[in-house]
């Protein structure tokens, strides 16, 4: 309880001991009545992050979530709308997941592969464990431990930091082959960012597993679905850059080259270091990124002017990408401002 002051409900109670080390407390009657108990019923003991005790009568106490979802399937259905409905229920937190077709009706063989291939490349740890015309099951294998948050946004953070630099490595060498790489690599960003978010909607639903993920507290869930946010928009930037330099019919100069690996160095540092701050609760280092932030404007100005110098077509194309490393920055500064946040308290009396 906050405070000194004890309301009509609350009853201060000493602490007992019976033989010789096993710890009593006696509960009020009043609320033994209220709650219909006998001597053996059963209670929940739970303690909470502070330290405290809640004691739960068990008919209070939620029943676990069905740990099965059924997902009925008709003839009009679209193949993408009933994966969304798949997505919809790994990201909070079911094993297996039913496909089945209504009726006496099938599944199509258009839907049955669309599903798998959407499982096999964006639901980390999910097997396929069932596949007949008439039912697909898909079966979340993975153990929590064996992948947490950290370990996966960390991948996650790598993968992104690697495709930035690959990205602007093709516009360089003017490499279709290695753009196209970074755009195909973008789905095991996405399939990180899905299972982050499953765990995180887990963690929120079911305190008890906060420890089982590799997390400490519930407070930090949010932060660290905005974090894995803006990692996955940082991807989808490195993208934007590959799929703007296939639009090239014909290598930039160097001159302009330098201005957008100056840029791109600063912003990807910025990521990198935003990221490290996190894992290390490092406050400073968080503010540090946020304070360059001033220094990847200057850095776009001097790359939007060289940009002017080439076509039409081509300063369309520049300027988007320019813009994706921009963009790149500031989540990296959206990250780091998160990572304050987590941290106040450390530089705080």
């Amino acid at each position: 309880m906050g405070g000194s002051s004890l309301t009509h409900r609350d009853e201060t109670r000493r602490l007992q001991i019976t033989g010789g080390s096993t710890y009593i407390l006696s509960l009020p009657k009043r609320w033994i009545t209220q709650n219909q108990l006998t001597k053996g019923s059963a209670l929940l003991v739970h303690e909470e992050e502070d330290g405290s005790l809640s004691i739960i009568p068990s008919k209070l106490t939620k029943p676990e979530k069905q740990d099965e979802a059924f997902i009925r399937v008709s003839a009009v259905d679209k193949p993408e709308a009933v994966t969304r409905k798949a997505v919809a229920a790994y990201l909070v937190g079911y094993n297996t997941l039913h496909v089945k077709a209504q009726g006496q009706q099938q599944l199509s063989s258009r839907l049955r592969n669309y599903l798998k291939n959407f499982a096999r490349h964006f639901l980390v740890g999910t097997e396929i464990v069932t596949d007949t015309p008439t039912d697909l099951v898909l079966q979340v294998l993975l153990n929590y431990p064996e992948l947490s948050v950290q370990s996966a946004l960390r991948r996650m953070a790598i993968i992104t930091a690697s495709m930035h630099k690959d990205a602007v490595a093709a516009l360089k060498n003017l490499d279709y082959t290695a753009a196209k790489a970074v755009i195909e690599t973008d789905n095991e960003v996405d399939r990180f960012n899905l299972y982050i978010i499953r765990l995180l909607k887990l963690a929120v639903s079911k305190p008890s597993i906060l420890k089982e993920i590799g997390l400490n507290s519930a407070k930090h869930c949010l932060g660290y679905r905005l974090i894995t946010k803006s990692i996955e928009r940082t991807a989808d930037h490195a993208t934007k850059i590959a799929e703007n330099v296939l639009t090239l019919k014909e290598k930039v100069s160097d001159e302009f080259t330098d201005k957008i690996e100056k840029m791109s160095e600063m912003a990807i540092g910025m990521f990198e270091d935003a990221i490290e701050a996190l894992f290390k609760g490092d406050f400073n280092l968080a503010e540090t990124v946020i304070e360059k932030i001033s220094q990847i404007v200057k850095l776009e100005k001097d790359a939007v002017a060289v940009s002017h110098k080439f076509g039409a077509e081509e300063i369309a194309s520049l300027s988007l990408l320019i813009e994706s490393i921009r963009r790149t920055a500031e989540y990296a500064s959206d990250i780091a401002e998160i990572v304050l946040n987590m941290n106040v308290e450390s530089v705080i009396g």
